[in-house]
């Protein structure tokens, strides 16, 4: 799997004082011995697949999607041992980067693109049919993320048309779809614009707030919602930023108060120095990392049941946090570009080269 050391041997040595949990459902309680275990850490699960999957949704140990390049999604329902390949039929000319698990049968996924290649399709039984229930209309909208409130509730985002950033809204699980009005949108700076690279530059918490991850432009921003989607609020990041290859690629946010921010410069020839950062105060405000992850970061997850501990992905490798995402430490070398957790503590990975992993502790 390419680790540099475990989750287990880092938690050993560095859980800090203060760590608390509670109980995980149907599970034993998740503490720093969970990963003491001398097989912690990602383990590779054989999907049958090359394409890069950039899509994920955890729904539990046992079931999983993923969605990646050439209109792949696939699908397991027996923790990673075999895969089902439920891909709409005539998407292969699609780049699918992001789905949501409404549940185990039911799913939306994304294609992102210029225009029409913009795409959603829902499925209400397992993959075995698909329908589309949005193209793109309009040539200047390009679509990178979505996400649910609830099954019914859900919105998606467009890099900036005239000026702002475009949301995309359901209220009946992703059947049917209509375009916000702009007036409560800020306006986009100059060439800024969001990543579609892990399905996490739009997350949500509870029933009405979302936030959104931008970079490309002089500063990285964080907008938030909590109204679905109707009005908006930003504020600047210390993430680095001011070239279109920097900002922040994705967020995780463990309830209305507590969110991270991980990104960097996504080529593999430049640094990515002060690329994480946390907010107390869903979004309003954001504090540099004391120790971020090393190189660019792709992807991040809070771990159910817990107030402290996080993974984030990136090409490079994988790291955990054990204080809130202040500090990081790299505990796997492989590539993966997304990560999510389903609360039965089922965390799951996906990247390049049909690359799949569920975290075993």
């Amino acid at each position: 799997m390419g680790a540099t050391s475990s989750p287990a041997s880092y938690v050993t040595g560095h859980a800090p004082a203060s760590y608390a949990m509670t109980p995980a459902p149907a599970r034993d309680p998740l503490t720093a011995a969970s990963f003491t275990t001398s097989h912690g850490g990602w383990r590779l699960k054989a999907g049958g697949s090359t394409a890069r999957f950039r899509g994920l949704a955890a729904v539990s140990r046992t079931t999983a999607w993923v969605a990646g390049t050439a209109g792949t999604v696939l699908r397991t329902q027996d923790g990673g041992k075999h895969w089902r390949d439920i891909s709409p039929p005539g998407a292969d000319a699609l780049e699918f980067r992001d789905i949501e698990a409404l549940d185990a049968r039911r799913a939306v996924v994304l294609a992102i693109g210029e225009g029409a290649a913009s795409r959603v399709f829902r499925t209400d039984d397992a993959g075995a049919t698909w329908t589309e229930s949005f193209r793109n209309p309009d040539p200047r909208a390009f679509y990178d993320c979505l996400t649910f409130f609830d099954r019914r509730h859900g919105i998606a985002l467009s890099d900036p048309v005239d000026g702002k950033y475009r949301i995309l809204s359901t209220g009946d699980g992703g059947r049917s779809w209509r375009v916000l009005p702009s007036d409560g949108m800020p306006p986009a700076q100059q060439g800024e614009a969001a990543f579609a690279a892990s399905g996490q530059c739009l997350v949500s918490s509870g029933s009405r707030d979302a936030w959104i991850a931008t970079g490309g432009a002089a500063t990285a921003r964080v907008l938030h919602t909590a109204d679905r989607g109707r009005t908006w609020t930003v504020t600047d990041t210390p993430l680095p930023a001011s070239d279109p290859a920097r900002g922040i690629f994705a967020l995780a946010v463990r309830d209305r108060g507590h969110a991270l921010a991980v990104g960097g410069d996504y080529r593999p020839d430049q640094p990515s120095p002060h690329a994480a950062a946390v907010s107390d105060d869903a979004g309003a405000t954001w504090t540099p990392a004391a120790a971020p992850p090393k190189a660019y970061r792709s992807g991040a997850a809070w771990l159910p049941h817990s107030r402290h501990l996080a993974l984030a992905v990136g090409p490079t490798g994988s790291d955990l946090t054990l204080d809130g995402g202040h500090t990081w430490h790299t505990f796997d070398t492989g590539s993966y570009d997304t990560v999510d957790c389903a609360p039965d503590l089922g965390c799951w990975a996906a990247g390049e080269k049909g690359r799949l992993a569920r975290l075993e502790w």
